[in-house]
């Protein structure tokens, strides 16, 4: 079953990251399930370079360590976010428990990118529910920058991303800032009232 195109009249709550100027990017938590209850969640994918699995708190120190070594490269693709600055390990760990907790009750999805072998963490991919119209999930992403790896792009994740939404998920149309649309039109598009 496919989910409408405009999110389910539900709650929402955002956790927000500012961006440039009054923009903010938000990171949007449903207070009920955005995937349909019998939805069977996919818990990985395997590709042939990297792995995603459910981002956990388990996965505290490496992943620290590529948020905070790709620090200046996520703000360059996200717009000048001002996150990870000021980012500690504990308050990772807490932010990590929160993504876990959100994913087993099915209301945001985190993932983290590692190597084949999972033994480093490579960058991240949430898909979150939005209240932007014309769209049914929200799909942000981050890698390490290529200096640090060579296994995986933004791009490259992008398109496996999105292949393994097409063929896996319930979303009709996810959207990609960033990617299919810059920031501002982003910013700038109409939301579900709540």
């Amino acid at each position: 079953m496919k989910l409408p195109l405009t999110p389910f009249p539900v709650l929402l709550t955002f956790a927000c990251v500012a961006v440039l100027g009054a923009t903010h990017h938000c990171y949007a938590q449903s207070a009920y399930p955005f995937v349909p209850h019998d939805f069977d969640v996919p818990q990985k994918l395997e590709a042939e370079d990297f792995r995603l699995r459910m981002l956990t708190v388990s996965d505290v120190v490496k992943d620290y360590d590529a948020v905070m070594s790709s620090a200046a490269y996520i703000k360059e693709l996200w717009n000048g976010v001002s996150w990870p600055t000021g980012l500690t390990l504990e308050q990772n760990l807490i932010d990590l428990g929160w993504h876990q907790k959100e994913f087993q009750r099915r209301r945001s999805f985190a993932f983290t990118v590692t190597d084949p072998g999972d033994r480093r963490v490579l960058g991240c991919v949430y898909i979150n529910p939005t209240r932007k119209v014309g769209y049914d999930a929200v799909v942000y992403l981050w890698t390490r920058p290529k200096d640090q790896t060579e296994l995986i792009t933004p791009d490259s994740l992008r398109d496996a991303v999105r292949t393994w939404l097409e063929a896996s998920w319930p979303f009709d149309s996810p959207a990609f800032p960033g990617a299919d649309m810059s920031w501002d039109e982003w910013a700038a598009l109409e939301e579900v009232p709540r």
